[in-house]
């Protein structure tokens, strides 16, 4: 067994997961004066290009082992992965990280309520709304429909992005499909950035730009690519719950965010919605054709 894969036998799924959702909240706080320079878009455009150049210097794509009936997932995995991006950055723009994380975070909890196979996990998006609609606060003059909407679209497309991680991860190993995709969103993301971020790049945008994409595409995808391969969605899904409140923390401490009382009502709602659907459990195998040899399974540093 290689190194890589040995690191990754010993480190628990869920632990993947965690530290991936740590990488993206804080590569998200730090994003926030390269948005102010090139725009949400550019931003994005930025991140997923050098994170791109990144994967490709480390990892060489399969194309000798893509099929016909593999492209339609790699360019919806790639493309959503462009599209989550523009909207995210583009919400926190004009809400806070918590909120907007914790809007975020409905996409998936809906797709692990439903793949729970059990009508009382149903209850807890519910839950969850609720405890939005507390963060956001729209009786109130400050409630921002942009930056809601935005979220909201990446809500949708983040649901997306996990059952086309699975499936990805599934015949790929972790960073070989992010070498095949992440070029892909970074074209999505292109249409909209490079006028966004045409005239304003500068040396130390780029710097900040590299550092990010190592924060903000490269690990955490890798992380979530390799967890999805060894948890149940509806488990990954539920475990996201802890973002929203990662995502309020990193807020506070970097982007000086300080949520009300009802607020914090709100999130906890939400990270409660998650804990209480969480479901147990690895995936289950299907077969050694099916699934590929252990070695294939891992990633290989």
């Amino acid at each position: 067994m290689t190194r890589g894969a040995s690191i990754n036998a010993r480190v628990p799924a869920w632990g993947l997961a965690v530290t991936a959702m740590l990488s993206v909240q804080l590569g998200s706080a730090l994003s926030v004066d390269l948005i102010d320079a090139v725009g949400p878009a550019g931003t994005a455009l930025l991140r997923l290009s050098l994170g791109a150049v990144i994967l490709l210097a480390i990892a060489r794509p399969p194309l000798r082992t893509v099929r016909w009936h593999d492209v339609p997932a790699l360019l919806g995995l790639g493309v959503t992965t462009g599209l989550v991006t523009i909207g995210f950055l583009a919400a926190i723009e004009h809400i806070p990280l918590g909120t907007a994380v914790a809007i975020e975070f409905l996409g998936p909890l809906t797709v692990a309520a439903i793949r729970s196979h059990s009508r009382r996990a149903l209850i807890w998006p519910a839950v969850a709304l609720l405890g939005v609609v507390l963060l956001t606060q729209p009786w109130q003059g400050g409630f921002d429909p942009t930056g809601v909407g935005f979220t909201a679209l990446a809500a949708i497309g983040w649901a997306a992005y996990i059952l086309l991680t699975q499936r990805i991860g599934d015949r790929f190993t972790g960073i070989g499909a992010l070498s095949l995709t992440v070029p892909i969103a970074a074209v999505t993301a292109a249409v909209v950035g490079i006028p966004q971020a045409a005239g304003h790049l500068t040396p130390a945008i780029l710097a900040a730009a590299a550092g990010l994409a190592i924060l903000l595409p490269v690990l955490p995808f890798a992380l979530e690519m390799l967890a999805l391969r060894r948890m149940t969605p509806t488990a990954f899904g539920t475990l996201m719950a802890l973002e929203p409140a990662l995502g309020v923390l990193l807020g506070l401490l970097i982007m000086h965010q300080q949520p009300s009382a009802i607020q914090v009502l709100g999130i906890l709602l939400v990270v409660l919605a998650g804990a209480a659907a969480q479901r147990g459990g690895r995936r289950r195998p299907r077969s050694t054709e099916q699934m590929g040899s252990p070695a294939q399974l891992d990633l290989v540093g």
